[in-house]
């Protein structure tokens, strides 16, 4: 185990370090921006990135360019639905998403309002839909960034933090532990189970407020139902 994750990471560690962290920065940012998020895993690309990160500072720089790319991402999204969100949505790619996905980040957005933005970074598909949905409403591009900064340096941390931590405990750890391969699986294994548990817990709490709720039927002498006997004469 230890001589296969010595050479993916010495191969990702390879690479130079400002292509890589550039690299990093342009797959959150493409994960972020108009619906190309559904499939550029910009969360895996930072993660990998991250195990090569060697002192403090690769490690701010890395985070660093993540929560640009984020918040360019982020800022491309509003300004296509800003301008184009309609076409988007009619669109084969913006059908293929679906109406009902199309709807529920409207009315969450037209429920929560700031708090969609923020809570929406950590949901699946909601994350590429909401910058486009901000973009058609009437939510300032100001307001819009106000939510979604703290958002993305939370999860910019989070993911480099991560990564750094274990692929470094990992090279400490190899050169007297033969098992400290699997020690690094473990630990990468459980963040990713934790953000799935993270992400599966918001869905569910978070979906009373994407649900529409069907209007009540007014109660009165034209919606009653007719008693029989009183048809029949009886």
């Amino acid at each position: 185990m230890n001589e296969i994750l010595d050479w993916i990471l010495n191969t990702v560690q390879s690479v130079d370090p400002v292509a890589r962290t550039l690299l990093a920065g342009l797959g959150i940012m493409l994960e972020t921006s108009v619906l190309i998020g559904l499939v550029v895993p910009g969360d895996t690309i930072v993660l990998v990135a991250s195990t090569a990160v060697d002192g403090v500072v690769e490690y701010l720089a890395l985070t660093l360019t993540v929560i640009v790319g984020a918040l360019v991402g982020e800022s491309i999204g509003f300004a296509l639905g800003r301008w184009f969100g309609p076409h988007i949505q009619r669109s084969r790619l913006g059908q293929r998403i679906g109406d009902h996905n199309w709807r529920r980040a409207q009315v969450y957005l037209a429920r929560r309002g700031g708090p969609a933005v923020f809570v929406s970074r950590f949901l699946p598909v909601l994350h590429s839909l909401i910058p486009l949905t901000v973009g058609m409403s009437d939510m300032r591009y100001r307001r819009f960034m106000v939510w979604t900064i703290p958002a993305c340096v939370l999860w910019a941390f989070a993911y480099v933090s991560v990564g750094s931590a274990a692929a470094g405990g990992y090279r400490e750890l190899s050169r007297d532990l033969h098992w400290a391969g699997y020690l690094f699986v473990a630990v990468i294994v459980a963040f990713l189970i934790i953000v799935w548990a993270v992400k599966r817990w918001l869905v569910r709490s978070e979906a009373r407020h994407m649900t529409e709720v069907a209007p009540e039927r007014p109660k009165g002498p034209e919606t009653e139902v007719p008693d029989p006997r009183a048809v029949d004469g009886a």
